[in-house]
This record gives C-alpha cells, sequence and structure tokens, in this order.
C-alpha cells in the first residue's frame, strides 16, 4: 500500500517528491513506488459564507444580527476548486492505506489538512511529518519518524476555535457597523486593539504640552559632565531664572576637583536567538521592511532557499536535540564572508549554556536559525541577502563570549556642585565582533523624550585620579524641550502586540496589513498613525472589543486548548454570548459616523457626495452610498501630449466628442483621435520612413506620395 503525502504548496510537495523518490508527474499530484504526493493551494476549504446558510443573508440588514450559527459549515473556495476535486480522487484509491499531513508544521497548517480530509472524507489511517527546515535531509529524518496524527488533535481545535470565533466576532461587528452607518467598517477581535493601542499613542501625542527645560554642562578638556543633584537627579531644570542663577554662581569657581571615581567591569551577554516577531522587529529597525515583508522574504528563505528553519515561531531557545546538529550548521557558514567568524569556533567544543538551549521554553518549533545548507549568497535577493545576515550573525553570536567593557563613573565637584560624567572602555568585544558595535537593545523609542540629556554616556574619559584637580573648564547652558511620545513604528507596535498578546507571531503581520487596506491606519515615513476613519472607528466600536485583555484572554485560552489544557466547547459559547452582546450595543449605540473623506464633487448617478479612497491603482473617488457602484479616477490620467504654450504634460478627458487633452492652466485642448493619443511622433515617423526605405522597393509614385505625406506631419 502506498501513502498520501499532503504538501501545502505545489513548491513544497515537489521538493518532498524528489527526496521521496516520486518522479511521475501529473497535473495534480506526483506519483512514486512508495507515495503520491499532492498539495494543496494554501486553504482549499474555509468557513461557509452566511448567504450560505440562508440566501437572505447575502443582503446586509441589521435587523438579521446577530448571525450565530449552532454548527459551522465548510465549503470550497471557488478559485481552488480544481485542485480539491483532484485530491478527492485520489482519497478513493484503494491503493492508499494511509494519509501523510505534510502542511506546515503549526496551527494554521494543521486546519488547511484538516478541513480537507473532512470534506474529502477521509476515514483512514494518517500520521503528521512534523520538521522544523526543508532540506533533504530534514525531509528525509522527518519521514523516519512521523507522528501519530491523532497527537494533534488538540492543535486542530484551537485552529478551528480560532477560526471560528474570527467568523463569528469579525462578521457580526463588520455587518453591524457598516449597516448602522452606511459606511464600509471593518472590526475584529484582534484588529480592534491594535488599532485601540495606535489612537491611545495618538491621544498622547496631542494632549502633550512641551516645556523648555535647561542643561548645564561643564566641558573640561576632551570629555563633558552633566549637572546633577538630589532634588534634580535627571539634571533638568526647568526654572529659567534658577538655570542662570546656577551658571552664574558655578562661573565663579576657579577649578574643577574630581569628587568621585568608580571603575567596574561589566559585561553584556549575547542577545537571544530570533523568533519571527523579533526578527521583524529588527528588520524594521535596520532596513525599513514591513512585518509582512519580513514574513515573505523569510518564507522564500525557508522553502526555496531552504538556509533557515521554520519561519512562524514564537520561541527564542534551541531544545537539547538539536545540540549535536550545531557544529553541522556553523560548518556550513565557513564561507565567505562569515568564514573568519566561524573558524574560531570550529576548533574547539561550543559553549551551550541555558541562553542557547532550554527545553522548557520551546514550544512547537525552536528559534529561526540557519540550517545545514551551505549557502549560494549570490542566488539571493538583495532584500534576502539581508535577512538573512541577520538571521547568521544572531546565530553566530550565541557561541561567543560576553561583551566586556570598564566602566568609568566620575564625578566633578564644581564650586561645591556634582557633575557626572561616564565613560566606557572595551576590554573584550566578544559577541560585538560579530554584529559590529551597533545596539541590540531590544527597546523602542515611544515613551517622552527628554531630548538627550545623557550625550555622554558612551565618550572616552582621559586618565582621571580622585582628588586630581582639572583647571581647563566651561560651563554651558543648554535649552532644550520635553518630547511627546514618538508614533509606532512597525518594530514598536509589534512589541505592543506582543506584550498585550494581540495575536501570534504568524498573524500580527496581516493585522498591520489589514488595517492600512481598511485605510483605518496610514504609513508616514517609516511610522503607522491612525486615520481619520480609524479615529471615528475606534468611537463606534463597543468598548469591549477595544480592550486588549480580551483578545488577549482569548489568544491565552487557544494556547491552552492547543495543549489539551481548555475546554473548546465553553470557549465557543463565551464567544457566542460575546458577539450577542457587542451587536446588541452597535445596535442601541447613538454615536453617528461622519465620513472622513467627503469631497465637494457630488456622483453623476445618483447625486450623493463622492468620497475620496486610496487603491492599488491611485486615489479614486467612490460613490458614498452602498447602493451605488460609480466610481472614477480621482486625477485625471497624464497623456504624452505637452502643452504647447507651457510645455508641461496635458490631461486625459473624455467628452461627448470622445477623448481629449487639456491643459487646464492654459485652456489649451486637442482632440486625440485614437488610442496613440495623436498622430505618430518624429521618432515613429522616422522608423516608418526606414522601414519602408530599407525593405520595400517603392514605385515613384508612392514614394512621391508617401515622402509627401510624411513632410506635411512634420510641418
Amino acid at each position: 500500500m502506498k501513502s498520501l503525502v499532503l504538501a501545502e504548496k505545489p513548491s513544497v510537495a515537489k521538493e518532498i517528491a524528489r527526496v521521496l523518490g516520486c518522479h511521475q508527474k501529473h497535473k495534480s499530484y506526483i506519483e512514486g513506488p512508495d507515495y503520491v504526493v499532492t498539495w494543496a493551494l494554501g486553504h482549499l476549504v474555509t468557513l461557509a459564507e452566511p448567504e450560505d446558510y440562508d440566501p437572505k443573508f447575502k443582503t446586509w440588514n441589521l435587523e438579521d444580527l446577530p448571525l450565530l450559527p449552532s454548527k459551522m459549515k465548510l465549503k470550497l473556495i471557488r478559485e481552488t476548486t480544481p485542485q480539491f476535486k483532484a485530491i478527492a480522487q485520489l482519497v478513493q484509491r484503494s491503493d492508499l492505506g494511509q494519509l501523510i499531513i505534510a502542511t506546515d508544521a503549526g496551527r494554521e497548517g494543521e486546519l488547511v489538512a484538516r478541513w480537507i480530509m473532512e470534506m474529502t472524507r477521509w476515514r483512514k489511517p494518517f500520521k503528521r511529518l512534523w520538521i522544523s527546515s526543508q532540506t533533504d535531509k530534514a525531509i528525509r529524518e522527518g519521514f523516519a519518524q512521523l507522528k501519530p496524527g491523532q497527537a494533534y488533535d488538540n492543535l486542530y481545535r484551537s485552529a478551528v476555535c480560532r477560526a471560528e470565533a474570527d467568523w463569528l466576532v469579525g462578521l457580526n461587528i463588520t455587518r453591524a457597523l457598516t449597516c448602522k452607518h452606511q459606511a464600509q467598517l471593518a472590526a475584529g477581535r484582534v484588529q480592534t486593539p491594535t488599532l485601540a493601542a495606535l489612537m491611545e499613542r495618538e491621544r498622547q501625542i496631542k494632549s502633550f504640552q512641551s516645556k523648555d527645560y535647561w542643561m548645564l554642562r561643564a566641558q573640561l578638556g576632551s570629555f563633558q559632565a552633566v549637572w546633577r543633584s538630589a532634588a534634580q537627579p535627571d539634571g533638568r531644570l526647568f526654572d529659567r531664572e534658577a538655570a542662570e542663577a546656577l551658571l552664574a554662581q558655578l562661573n565663579q569657581a576657579r577649578s574643577a576637583k574630581v569628587a568621585q571615581l568608580k571603575t567596574t567591569e561589566k559585561s553584556e551577554p549575547h542577545p537571544l536567538a530570533y523568533d519571527l516577531t523579533e526578527l521583524q522587529r529588527d528588520a524594521n529597525r535596520r532596513f525599513g521592511f514591513s512585518a509582512k515583508q519580513t514574513s515573505n522574504v523569510l518564507q522564500r528563505l525557508y522553502e526555496q532557499h531552504k538556509l533557515v528553519t521554520y519561519p512562524r515561531t514564537d520561541s527564542r531557545y534551541l531544545s537539547s536535540d538539536m545540540a549535536a546538529t550545531l557544529p553541522a550548521r556553523l560548518e556550513a557558514l565557513n564561507v565567505s564572508p562569515y568564514a573568519a567568524l566561524v573558524k574560531p569556533l570550529l576548533r574547539k567544543p561550543l559553549p551551550l549554556s541555558k541562553r542557547i538551549i532550554d527545553d522548557s521554553k520551546v514550544s512547537d518549533h525552536h528559534a529561526i536559525i540557519p540550517t545545514d545548507e551551505r549557502p549560494q549568497l549570490h542566488t539571493l535577493s538583495a532584500d534576502e541577502r539581508k535577512l538573512y545576515d541577520l538571521i547568521v550573525k544572531r546565530f553566530i553570536t550565541l557561541f561567543y563570549s560576553p561583551f566586556r567593557f570598564n566602566e568609568t563613573a566620575a564625578i566633578i565637584d564644581i564650586g561645591g556642585e556634582p557633575f557626572h560624567a561616564k565613560g566606557r572602555i572595551t576590554v573584550d568585544a566578544g559577541w560585538k565582533a560579530v554584529t559590529g558595535q551597533e545596539t541590540t537593545a531590544e527597546t523602542d523609542d515611544d515613551e517622552e523624550g527628554s531630548a538627550g540629556d545623557e550625550p555622554t554616556s558612551l565618550q572616552s574619559l582621559p586618565p582621571l585620579q580622585a582628588g586630581g584637580e582639572l583647571k581647563d573648564f566651561r560651563l554651558q547652558l543648554h535649552k532644550q524641550a520635553t518630547k511627546p511620545p514618538a508614533r509606532y513604528t512597525e518594530a514598536g507596535l509589534l512589541t505592543v502586540m506582543e506584550k498585550q498578546h494581540l495575536g501570534t507571531p504568524a498573524t500580527r503581520a496581516d493585522i498591520i496589513e489589514k488595517l492600512l487596506q481598511t485605510d483605518t491606519i496610514e504609513r508616514k515615513m517609516n511610522t503607522l498613525q491612525p486615520t481619520g476613519k480609524g479615529a471615528q472607528l475606534i468611537e463606534l466600536v463597543v468598548p469591549e472589543l477595544r480592550s486588549s485583555e480580551l483578545t488577549a484572554a482569548w489568544e491565552q485560552e487557544l494556547e491552552r486548548i492547543a495543549k489539551g489544557n481548555g475546554d473548546a466547547g465553553a470557549f465557543m459559547t463565551r464567544i457566542r454570548e460575546q458577539t450577542s452582546v457587542i451587536v446588541r450595543q452597535v445596535k442601541e449605540s447613538d454615536v453617528e459616523y461622519k465620513p472622513h473623506n467627503l469631497t465637494h464633487s457630488r456622483c453623476p448617478e445618483c447625486g450623493t457626495p463622492l468620497q475620496e479612497i486610496k487603491s492599488k491603482r491611485g486615489k479614486r473617488l467612490v460613490c458614498s452610498s452602498r447602493e451605488c457602484s460609480y466610481s472614477r479616477a480621482a486625477e485625471p490620467a497624464l497623456s504624452g501630449k505637452r502643452c504647447p504654450q507651457c510645455h508641461k504634460k496635458m490631461e486625459i478627458h473624455s467628452g461627448k466628442a470622445g477623448k481629449y487633452a487639456q491643459c487646464r492652466p492654459c485652456n489649451v485642448v486637442e482632440m486625440l483621435n485614437d488610442a496613440g493619443g495623436g498622430r505618430a511622433s518624429k521618432r515613429q515617423q522616422s522608423h516608418l520612413a526606414k522601414q519602408f526605405s530599407d525593405n520595400v522597393q517603392l514605385s515613384s509614385s508612392l514614394g512621391d506620395a508617401l515622402k509627401a505625406a510624411l513632410n506635411k506631419n512634420e510641418d
């Protein structure tokens, strides 16, 4: 009997088939002596739509809500139905004795396979391939150690609960808000509290009142010191007169004295290996990658190039059974530009501490690290190379010693007042020899700033002695101002989502993209901020759904279900109850929605004001009435024609007589008589003449006529 292998994507299926010796290629599967390998196309099956329960639900009506089917139905995704039918036919084959689930080793991958099994009525035994990389070695070892399919039943229950909860909450709240306010308003159990976090930061920024303050600094030859006191430990003086009085007083001092001097040897251990969220944060900080961009590039490194392990992990540690594989992974990296960093590690046993290997902190998947495939760096795109470099260097740092340095703290007495200075001298670069001296601090600049009141923390200090005098000094006041919290970058928002348990590493990027696509938030430079629509939406949504506490509790319960400690039935009962409460509150709300993007233009079909929206093809004007489908470009397209007066490109318009080009400032209009937008250009004319003269022997009369026509056009 053969085994049917179900992969998630055709590309993965082809690699598995090759490793398993399957060479008979068919349209929807690949067959070999022992295996038949087929594939999904992502999801082939999804939850049924409201109209699948009752046709009347195709029309959105507030009175029909909430929609709470007692049993959720499944349906085929129309675009991928042919592939599903092909799998269904394979299922009927009598020579296939078991199914091997080889979809992505995670919650979503389990759901893909199980729903296909349910819709095809698979009743034979099944097993699970659970691997963390796509290398040939990992695939072979995975098939040699297949897991019982039932071992992942709890993971499947958790995935079903997540999908059904999102359907019930997201669909009902979105329909309720849209029907109530006659506008396209989308909300959900994760995206709404994420939007609320952005709105709260915006509120802090707008309510912030900047205050001037002064810092007193002393320039002591080659280094600086900052005044501080017990009453003002941060050194900020908000009273200008008091600051100037202190400066005048201390200007009378004739010398400065080293009152205290303390040197401490400190060390900084290597950063932890990457999980998906931390990698997304780092890529955003360093390269400006969006979270979604990082996910996409990482998936290619995992599937196509087989250079990294499973991407959608929330662990930053390795499991003990991986210890024996680490030297081979380092050996694979013994190529330029990593050879010089790796060779010292290969000469001795690797130092494996709890900071690297900790089974108690590894759930379904370990941290993201390189595989034992030797990289062909020239085959990677620029983005793939950047991301791979981050992962490789973070992996190499795991085996380097801590960064050690001597930190010297000095207190300089000037006129009886203390001035503080810090300096650092590197003793052993340790892991920073791999990454350079750039910071790896996993924090974001999103608290109130003090405009740099500690500019001298990393300066070099000259040799100092306690009690020694420094006669060469100059005092100066620096005026600064308090700053509001910064707007979130994607790195900062990912940190907030992680701390508040909003979504999972695998879903956070999609949540951010969904908020962007629904025009509730927007990117400005490298920051995210709510739009006018988002600001209103958060006021329309019930307070319960804005809170991160509710969705965090849901995520924690889903995790408990996945581990076999939660009750899926009780969870879904609570979801239905909460959905009913949320819909009722929307119906009873008296808050009004006023579209922020209404224009002064009116729809030519129904007279309703037009809204300006962003689309993939640029800005568009759409009718604000849900019953009307009118839409047009907000800005006219530009033609290749230039105005004969101002020489700017002319706009293309359509009128009763056809298309025409117009220069609005000069009010010059020219008809466009063909798809090319007018007569042939001089280059086209020249090319045409050359083509005829080179390839065709013209009669004298025809040649004369053509020449006359071309000359006329040039005139």
